[in-house]
């Protein structure tokens, strides 16, 4: 019988987990609206999400490597900067994920079936959901088989766009833009690679962590970057910034004719590669916050026989469920972003603690500090304001439970 997670990933399956969790997003929803604010500018602002990325990588790396458990900054936060910013991170994590589980089932209902977008992304929710609560070794396999097909989709739109005459230069213009659409297009183009967490976040299902972890994050974050730039150049170069920004599906406008079933297909299975990563990781949050008494000590339990904790499984999917019946998906990507966002600056804070000896590690880690927190700030209004929001309802809820417990407690007063 288990009663924790056991350790069964290697190196290969965190890496296919990682590029699972971030390819789609990017490709598939966020190419358009990035080229809207940044115009030609969007390859500067991909490099400068990658470079936020980057550092957020190196520092849940290294930070893993020491904490090889369950929970990802909430952990981190909890052991370097203390309780307070854990819950904040773990907080930050549950609810811009989830929002981003809701997002992206979304997305695959409006690809598979416009008509029924609601109705699709419910069923795919519970068949995710199901998938992995059979065990994680099956959610590496299942999100292996759909990163080979989104893979093999997008190659074949890159070979369409690249034979389709040039309308614009993609490496020209980039100063018409200006500096703050680029930092905005960045913004956004950031929820295209936050899936590298979801390494992070299943420590302890990785065998010989100090290792594998460090090694899969940036593989995984540089194939990602690599698929990214070859698409966002052919695209640009094919369509032009204002073609793709009009464009609900920017890669069959890149593409050109007779590619639209194709990336239907592509985008479809894109989101569920994303969906099925998500919910797993933020099963693992839950986990790790259920133990510590931030949630209900009951969402910590271990399935015996499948070694997942089933309960938060459950109770992740019930509120991505509900969110999908309710939520536009606008509203669930401006939250998610915020909510992220804030989860990474906490992680960047407890990375600067370990590396008082390595001043480039600091460095790197100060770097992606200040990144997530000016990138948050340059987000739509909306998403700034009802994140804050939720996550202040959150620590105060929490505040006042504790102060309940300590009175309780025998000598509380």
């Amino acid at each position: 019988m288990h009663t924790t997670p056991q350790r069964r990933l290697g190196t290969g399956d965190a890496v296919v987990l990682g590029v699972g969790s971030m390819l789609g997003a990017g490709v598939f929803a966020v190419l358009g609206p990035a080229a809207a604010v940044a115009g030609t500018a969007l390859l500067p602002a991909l490099l400068v999400a990658a470079v936020v990325a980057t550092a957020n990588a190196m520092s849940s790396a290294w930070l893993a490597a020491r904490h090889p458990e369950s929970g990802g900054a909430y952990v981190y936060g909890r052991r370097r900067l203390g309780p307070a910013w854990g819950a904040l991170a773990g907080w930050a994590f549950v609810t811009g994920k989830t929002a981003s589980c809701a997002a992206m089932a979304l997305t695959l209902g409006s690809y598979a079936w416009p008509g029924h977008a609601r109705a699709v992304a419910a069923a795919a929710v519970v068949a995710v959901v199901a998938v992995n609560l059979r065990g994680i070794t099956r959610t590496a396999a299942a999100t292996r088989v759909l990163v080979v097909a989104v893979l093999a989709v997008l190659a074949v739109v890159v070979v369409a766009a690249s034979a389709r005459p040039a309308v614009t230069d993609p490496f020209a213009g980039w100063g018409d833009a200006g500096p703050l659409a680029v930092l905005q297009a960045a913004g956004l183009l950031f929820f295209a690679f936050a899936g590298y967490a979801r390494i992070a976040t299943l420590g302890e299902e990785i065998r010989d962590p100090a290792r594998t972890i460090p090694r899969a994050v940036p593989v995984a974050l540089a194939l990602v970057l690599a698929v990214y730039a070859v698409v966002a150049v052919v695209a640009l170069r094919a369509a032009g910034p204002d073609a793709l920004a009009a464009s609900a599906a920017p890669l069959a406008t890149a593409a050109g004719d007779g590619t639209t079933v194709l990336v239907r297909a592509g985008g479809a299975l894109a989101s569920a590669g994303v969906l099925l990563a998500l919910v797993a990781g933020v099963g693992r949050t839950v986990l790790a916050m259920a133990r510590d008494r931030e949630l209900p000590g009951a969402l910590a339990a271990v399935h015996p026989r499948f070694a997942v904790p089933h309960r938060a499984e459950l109770a992740v999917g019930a509120v991505v469920l509900l969110l999908v019946l309710t939520a536009a998906p606008v509203t669930a990507i401006g939250l998610s972003g915020f909510a992220v966002l804030l989860y990474y600056a906490v992680a960047n804070a407890a990375a600067l603690t370990l590396h008082r000896a390595r001043p480039w590690r600091r460095a790197l880690s100060a770097l992606g500090l200040l990144g997530c927190v000016g990138l948050a700030a340059l987000l739509p209004p909306v998403a700034v304001l009802s994140g804050t929001a939720v996550l202040l309802v959150a620590m105060a809820a929490r505040a006042v439970l504790r102060g309940r417990r300590g009175r309780a407690a025998p000598g509380g007063g």
